[in-house]
């Protein structure tokens, strides 16, 4: 019996015995396993943070489409870079490549496990491969490459060892270290156990350091190979685009082509290279394309609610292909909806202004197409590209153009009304005042309909239930226009903006009635003939001062559409209309010689005319002898009445300081060869005398003329030049 009940107490024993050991494994491995689960969160918060973050910033990337496309997209900029462990600036809000960069240093502090120099966990290569990277987009280019050489020479068995190396070249490439990035690639594509998502992306990287190196080849070569598997959707995009653009750049239109043409079928890629490689390949667009089935294709793309982001871009490509197929006015209304559907695109609305200001400008309405060059320059884009330049430049030249037009077109109509007999006055002013009359019913009758459309009269509404528009006052349009007649009838009409019911009557009480005072328009000179008859000047003296400033004019535009702007016909038709209407005597030689050259341009007969003309009614005169012989007239160096002579003796006297000397020698000069080459010579020369004894406003003027009536010249490029240095000495601080 006591046997028995000995074996059950031992039994028992054992089974608590077992049972405590069981307890104590199972909280082993819930520690251990607690212990690894925190481990692996703090490396996968990582990845979440660095991947939204990088998610994020492609997002909120913006490319210059008109330029060919950096092949990794991230903006470098300069802006503090905080030490190891010193604050931002920013701590409460922390970029996701921050927080990435936390979780990478934590994971390996807390969870590296180094037993007898060797690291048993297998995650710590990927702790220093996530560091690197956050580091490297937070543009930290130095730490970024310490960690990846640090994970590179503690874990060369690491399966990330390949990518590992991949980002370390591209930190390199950042670091202007092109040539060890290249080696560093070659040994990743020359490993035989390489992936087809690490081939593609070495080839990218590679493609990112010839670029640095200008080695245009290489980049397509890399491209191409980049683009063989297409493995990361979005990049592999992206290097196809940037394959079309260099194509175009070296003239391989076809080939271009169907690089783009190829995006356009892809299915899974973003929109933006779907878009934009419709838009490219309309770029290309030449004469052995069907203009239906590219108008086509963008009309498509228009009426798709999904490419409204890009509704600027696909108008104005329609309105370029319009454009080049002589559909002016279509052209015209489709660069004036690019500009109505751009909201955030600084430099796709200054080319629809400048296409518009173009328009404007071909047609010969200056003012409107100076107001369209004014929208470009007021746009903030960087204004020291030479399409910026030339259009500022266009822009001033079209002051001139404008000034001497409104003279033109003034005293035109004053000496054409001085020149009438009085029976054909009487017919002018009867059609000019009948117009004037119909134009005034016609705005009589629009206030009228205007006043009828804003309240209701004599019908005052006291209900508040409104039983076509609810309840709400703004939802019954009777009543609105109620209130807008009362409101009318108090203050009159005011202009929309702040402070409207005291900006212009400050002082008065609440309870006054403010009411503007209609001024009735006096109809009794307005429609009276005799009254315009009045206004002709009939002094001799007048008349002559008109015809004489109409004809100044005239000459001016047409030296102006000659030099600056190489419009030869309207041109001509300046300088024949200063022909006729009694020019000044010593203008006259200057201003054939001037058709004979500007004829030379698109009409040869009449250009031969005027050859004839100044060959044989002015045989001795220096125009005479260019025609005839222009190599002898050019080489009269050695003799003292010559052009080169004269500016040689203004150029020594300028090096010799004799400034005064050089500059009544460069007059002299300046008014006896104006018309001949050499003449931008002098100007040229005179713009630095002037700098010399008057100052550098007056030089920058003189240059900046110099720009705008002699373009394409090489003492255009020279004034350039000039104005570059100067505004470069502008910026360097002045030391005490």
């Amino acid at each position: 019996m006591k046997k028995g009940i000995k074996r059950i107490i031992t039994l028992l024993a054992a089974i608590v015995l077992l049972i405590g050991c069981s307890t104590k494994k199972d909280s082993f491995i819930n520690r251990t396993s607690h212990s690894m689960s925190a481990k692996y969160n703090v490396l996968f918060n990582g990845n979440i943070a660095f991947n939204e973050a990088k998610a994020e910033l492609d997002r909120s990337y913006e490319d210059n489409f008109w330029e060919r496309l950096p092949i990794e997209p991230l903006k470098i900029e300069e802006k503090f870079i905080p030490f190891p462990g010193q604050s931002s600036g920013n701590d409460d809000e922390a970029t996701g490549f921050e927080k990435a960069e936390e979780k990478a240093v934590k994971a390996i502090q807390k969870h590296s496990m180094v037993i007898d120099g060797f690291e048993k966990n297998s995650q710590i290569d990927e702790s220093y491969l996530l560091l690197g990277k956050s580091r490297y987009y937070l543009q930290r280019f130095i730490p970024a490459l310490e960690a990846f050489t640090f994970g590179l020479e503690n874990y060369p068995d690491a399966n990330l060892y390949r990518e590992t190396k991949i980002w370390k070249a591209k930190a390199h490439v950042r670091l202007q270290n092109e040539k060890l990035a290249i080696e560093t690639l070659k040994s990743v594509l020359r490993n035989f156990e390489i992936t087809e998502e690490e081939y593609e992306k070495a080839h990218t990287a590679m493609a990112m350091a010839y670029t640095q190196l200008d080695s245009t080849d290489r980049v397509v070569d890399h491209l191409k190979q980049a683009t063989t598997y297409f493995t990361d959707q979005n990049q592999g995009a992206r290097n196809l685009f940037i394959l079309g653009q260099i194509y175009r750049e070296q003239q391989k239109i076809d080939s271009s082509n169907m690089v783009f043409e190829s995006l356009t079928y892809m299915k899974k890629i973003p929109r933006k290279y779907k878009v934009h490689a419709v838009l490219e390949r309309a770029k290309n667009y030449s004469e052995a394309d069907s203009t239906s089935i590219i108008a086509f294709t963008l009309q498509e793309l228009i009426q798709d609610r999904d490419n409204r982001p890009y509704l600027d871009e696909l108008y104005y490509q329609a309105g370029l292909i319009e454009l080049k197929n002589e559909s002016y006015e279509r052209s015209r209304g489709l660069f004036e909806l690019s500009l109505i559907h751009n909201t955030r695109k600084p430099y796709q609305k200054s080319l629809s202004y400048e296409r518009l200001g173009d328009f404007y400008f071909d047609r010969n309405n200056f003012e409107i197409a100076g107001a369209y060059y004014d929208s470009v320059l007021q746009i903030p884009i960087d204004q020291n590209t030479k399409r910026i330049r030339k259009i500022i430049r266009k822009r001033e030249s079209l002051n001139d153009v404008i000034f001497y037009e409104g003279i033109a077109r003034r005293n035109d109509s004053i000496l054409g009304l001085v020149n009438m007999s009085e029976e054909e006055r009487d017919i002018y002013f009867k059609g000019y005042i009948d117009q004037l009359k119909i134009e005034y019913e016609a705005q009589k009758q629009l206030e009228e309909q205007r006043n009828a459309d804003t309240g209701l009269g004599e019908f005052a509404i006291t209900n508040n239930n409104y039983s076509d528009g609810g309840t709400f006052y703004f939802y019954n349009a009777q009543v609105v226009g109620f209130g807008k007649q009362q409101f009318k009838d108090k203050y009159g009409n005011r202009s929309h903006g702040d402070f409207w019911l005291i900006a212009n009557n400050v002082g008065l009480s609440s309870d006054v009635q403010i009411k503007e005072t209609a001024v009735a328009l006096d109809t009794s000179l307005l429609f009276n003939a005799a009254y315009y008859k009045e206004q002709i000047p009939k002094e001799a003296k007048v008349i002559d001062s008109l015809n004489f400033i109409r004809n100044d004019a005239y000459y001016n535009l047409g030296l102006i559409y000659k030099e600056q702007f190489r419009e030869y016909e309207i041109a001509a038709v300046d300088f024949e209309k200063f022909l006729e209407n009694d020019p000044i005597e010593n203008l006259i030689l200057p201003t054939k010689y001037q058709l004979f050259r500007t004829y030379a341009n698109f009409d040869q007969e009449k250009s031969n005319k005027y050859r004839e003309d100044i060959v044989t009614n002015y045989p001795d005169s220096r125009y005479a002898q260019i025609i005839i012989n222009p190599s002898d007239v050019l080489s009269e160096g050695n003799s003292d009445d010559g052009p080169d002579y004269l500016y040689k003796l203004a150029f020594v006297c300028y090096e010799e300081e004799d400034f005064e000397y050089s500059l009544r020698t460069v007059n002299e000069g300046l008014e006896r060869f104006k018309g001949l080459e050499i003449e931008r010579k002098f100007e040229l020369l005179k713009a630095y005398l002037l700098y010399k004894t008057i100052g550098e406003e007056l030089f920058r003027t003189k240059l900046n003329d110099i720009i705008l009536n002699f373009p394409n010249t090489e003492e255009s490029e020279h004034a350039e030049e000039a104005l570059s240095k100067l505004n470069e000495l502008k910026k360097i601080p002045q030391q005490n």
